[in-house]
């Protein structure tokens, strides 16, 4: 492997605190800290700050200037980060345009042209090509389309605004770090709105600390080496926690009757025990009967259904929505060779007004549904599984005009 390797370790260790910095920079970020606020406040006074703390923890003041040189407020970036949208497709409507059959050849095509780097990830990483190259699908296209935001100034403008800094400073301080080791040029460096780099759209702290030198030329860059994107989305998923060898998502057949109310994400318990109820995976693999696993049914117990694996929580940290991390966990079983899921017949699903009202009635009989903004989210999925159960309707999660009339 390249000497470049051993950066990661260095500053992420750098970041987190744990190479003590000198008096000096001590001194310099306490300075800093006396005279420029953490966040909001006059520009030039802020970002001085963010370079006395970028020195504290390692980075040099040369580096740190021409990272924040010309750094300016984003309004387009506030204007996002104000207006963030929401999954209100179906599964089956997010699923059908994401997970396409040109995506599918694409994808195969992308895996034989890097099969050696893809052999790399999995015995050094353990994780399968298909995880990996659904991400590299579904986040840019393969890398075509990677965002048009200035990522410095992204990130200045998160962090500067006073609504989440907390989340957006340190990788403001990460790509100073970047910076310094030739891995960025913040002038012409552009992604997405939340400061996300490159082909699998990875924030600056996650690439410092899981880069990976797949192309050995001395550094890593995500946006236009793949053979580094690939590596270094192999070396963060593993973090994240995955298994080798074990599945995520298997498609099943159900029964005629089930316990509904013990499906959903959370409702675990081994395989095996789903099969003895009659759950019967399509392709016939029972060999992972004593993992843990979840029945999930997107939309009802008539549409597309599937048990998790323990490796299925990787999707969830990778993003939280259950609509893109049940899509993308299914576009990578495709790719490693599972056929189409079955679509069934799942019953028509609710209105944005529908569901605004159905919310209101759950919340009115004591259910924790957050915020009524007719959005199926896991609390509404949550309740509507509850309230069926009381009302001694099939407990699937998805709710229906039958439900909303029942209540």
């Amino acid at each position: 492997m390249p000497a470049a390797s051993a950066r990661p370790l260095l500053l992420a260790l750098a970041l987190t605190g744990l190479l003590a910095p000198s008096a000096f920079a001590q001194t310099a970020a306490q300075t800093a800290a006396q005279i420029a606020p953490a966040c909001g406040g006059d520009l030039p006074t802020f970002l001085q700050g963010v370079k006395a703390e970028a020195v504290s923890m390692g980075a040099s003041a040369e580096a740190a200037d021409r990272a924040l040189a010309g750094a300016a407020i984003d309004q387009k970036v506030l204007s996002r980060d104000r207006a963030q949208g929401v999954f209100r497709q179906t599964f089956l409507e997010f699923s059908q345009r994401t997970v396409s059959q040109a995506r599918l050849d694409i994808g195969r095509q992308k895996m034989q042209q890097y099969a050696q780097v893809f052999q790399r990830a999995e015995k050094e990483y353990g994780v399968a090509p298909g995880v990996i190259t659904a991400f590299w699908a579904m986040e840019t296209d393969f890398g075509a389309v990677q965002g048009d935001f200035n990522t410095r100034n992204a990130l200045v403008t998160l962090s500067h605004d006073c609504r989440r800094p907390e989340l957006f400073r340190p990788q403001l301080l990460a790509l100073i770090e970047m910076v310094q080791h030739g891995d960025l040029d913040p002038a012409t460096n552009t992604g997405a709105w939340a400061g996300e780099i490159g082909q699998v759209q990875m924030l600056p702290k996650d690439i410092i600390a899981h880069g990976v030198d797949g192309d050995g030329d001395g550094h890593i860059n995500v946006k236009t080496s793949a053979p580094d994107a690939i590596l270094t989305a192999a070396s963060f998923i593993k973090s994240l926690g995955f298994k080798p060898g074990e599945p995520w998502i298997q498609e099943v057949e159900l029964p005629e009757s089930l316990p509904y109310e013990k499906s959903g994400l959370g409702n675990e318990m081994p395989a095996s025990e789903w099969f003895k109820l009659g759950v019967k995976p399509r392709d016939g693999n029972t060999a992972f009967g004593a993992l843990p696993a979840a029945l999930v049914l997107p939309q009802g117990r008539k549409g597309p259904a599937f048990i998790t694996y323990p490796n299925f929580a990787i999707y969830l940290a990778w993003n939280q929505s259950f609509i893109y991390t049940t899509s993308a966990a299914y576009f990578a079983t495709r790719l490693a060779g599972a056929p189409p899921y079955a679509k069934g017949n799942p019953e028509p699903g609710l209105s944005i007004e529908e569901m605004k009202l159905l919310q209101t009635k759950l919340d009115g009989i004591g259910h924790d549904v957050g915020k009524i903004d007719g959005i199926l989210g896991s609390g509404t999925r949550v309740a509507v599984q509850k309230a069926q159960q009381k009302l001694g309707m099939p407990a699937d999660g998805w709710p229906t005009a039958a439900l909303l009339n029942a209540l």
